[in-house]
This record gives structure tokens, sequence and C-alpha cells, in this order.
């Protein structure tokens, strides 16, 4: 965490892989993101799913090497915040024989925002996402509009 106590909005990603498939071809895109300051990472685990069901969650340091390897690399604090609860929500989301990574990060771009609106007397009343898929299909009716009129 930084110096300041401004926090910007955090997130948990979940990254599903059928079939184990999981490689650390994705750590280097997650590195990008940290080293650019966009986002910062509170934590970071794997969650398996085995093929009886059988849910494990494994924080960074109890992954084989050659998993963990390409993560171990990325900097961030991670801190333990995703509990074995957390890890059953997890695995209720996979596939029998199947893993994933869970992130969770702070989007630190935000945090001069947030600061500004603090001293100008803002108060934040509402956040939501929206998923990319659901603004793709509005922009694409939008353009079917557009093109009829």
């Amino acid at each position: 965490m930084s110096d300041d106590t401004t926090l910007g909005p955090v997130e948990i990603a979940v990254i599903a892989f059928p079939t184990n498939q999981f490689t650390g071809d994705i750590a280097p895109a997650l590195a990008d993101l940290v080293d650019s300051g966009t986002v910062s990472v509170l934590d970071l685990v794997f969650v398996s799913k085995d093929d009886d069901g059988n849910v494990v969650g494994l924080e960074l340091n109890d992954v084989e090497d050659s998993v963990s390897a390409p993560y171990l690399e990325i900097e961030g604090e991670v801190q333990g915040l995703l509990s074995d609860e957390d890890f059953e929500d997890i695995g209720a989301l996979l596939e029998p024989g199947s893993s994933a990574l869970a992130v969770v990060w702070e989007n630190s771009w935000a945090r001069t925002f947030i600061r500004s609106v603090r001293a100008a007397g803002g108060v934040l009343v509402a956040h939501d996402r929206i998923d990319a898929a659901t603004v793709e299909t509005a922009l694409e009716e939008i353009d079917e509009i557009l093109d009829q009129g």
C-alpha cells in the first residue's frame, strides 16, 4: 500500500482454467499493470477443484515452483485477504478437474481522482460495474440505429 491512506476501488478477478491447464502466461500482463501503477495486488491465490469436487485454495508459497514462479516476481502485498470460505465460493464456480487464479487488486490509478473528489467535498453515492459484453452489445445496437438513420 502507498504511504497515503487513499485506497482506490478494490476488485477480485477469478480466471478459470479448465482441465487444470494453468500456466504462468498471464503473469507478465499482470506485472505490467502493477509496474505501470494501474493496479496494486493485495492477494493472489490458486484454487483447484479435483474430479471428486474437493476444493483447495493455495497461497503462492504453497504452489509448486513451476506454476508460482512467474507470479512471485510481481510486486505486491499478498496479505491473505481471501479465506477458506472464499476458496469454497470460488470452487463453486469451477468444473471438477479445473483450477483458477484469484487476484484481489486495488485500482490504484483512481487514488488521485478520489483525493480530488474528497478535497472538493464530494461523496461517492453510487458505484457499479458493467461487464464488457453488455457494453459491447449496447454499442453495437447504437451503431445499428445510427446506420439505419
